[in-house]
């Protein structure tokens, strides 16, 4: 089961160990899931903050 993390910053340490990070625009928020060796982590963000946190994460971005 995917476990979800609320802090952004959080999420971005954990793309330093991330195999890749699944980008999923939807009407009113942006699906990031972040698949790590042993668990899937997502995160909810507002479009317009979306941007900057796929900046600054460490691993490989795939737009779904």
């Amino acid at each position: 089961m995917p476990s979800e993390i609320f802090d952004v910053e959080k999420f971005v340490e954990m793309s330093a160990n991330a195999k890749y990070c699944s980008v999923k625009r939807l009407k009113d928020t942006v699906k990031l899931k972040l698949r790590t060796p042993n668990q899937l982590y997502t995160l909810k963000v507002e479009p317009l903050n979306a941007e900057e946190t796929i900046k600054k994460l460490k691993c490989e971005i795939q737009e779904l």
